[in-house]
């Protein structure tokens, strides 16, 4: 009987260590170091939107900045509107702060956020989560500023990390 018992003891014993060991949480994993557009792709990216403005006879700015909405660069074509770069910039801020183009987001609540412009113009990096945005302001509508906006996103898409 001493026998049996001791043994149920073990028994117990050894899968409770068991249990213990698969409980046990493991060490947390760093998490990787944030994505970015690079330099590299940025300066590509708005290279694209202005080589696009001036198929179309527009003057702009363009505008990339990066999640936190410092500008990393700034082309403004020959004869942009002095006002066309803070609107660039807080177009792109606002596309990649809400992780959407600028033409689908709306409301009055919105539009006393500093730093933001809730017009067609801006659109989100996007690897994963929003990493940068493309401000483009400027021509005469917010869907042109958008679509030139669109051609700079298109031309570093493939790179994204």
């Amino acid at each position: 009987m001493r026998t049996a018992a001791l043994t149920r003891r073990v028994a117990l014993g050894a899968f409770a260590a068991l249990a213990l060991a698969a409980c046990t949480p493991t060490e947390p994993q760093p998490a990787g170091p944030p994505q970015v557009l690079s330099p590299d792709a940025a300066s590509k990216a708005a290279h694209a939107a202005l080589d696009a403005v001036e198929a179309e006879g527009q003057r702009v700015t363009v505008s990339i900045v990066d999640r936190s909405g410092n500008e990393r660069i700034r082309l403004t074509s020959d004869g942009a509107g002095p006002q066309s770069g803070e609107s660039a910039k807080r177009k792109a801020f606002t596309a990649v702060a809400w992780g959407q183009p600028t033409s689908e987001l709306d409301g009055a609540t919105l539009r006393d956020i500093p730093g933001t412009l809730f017009q067609g113009g801006g659109v989100p990096v996007i690897a994963g989560s929003p990493i940068a945005g493309i401000g483009v302001a400027g021509a005469p509508s917010g869907d042109l500023d958008e679509e030139f906006a669109r051609a700079g996103l298109e031309a570093v898409e493939a790179e994204l990390p």
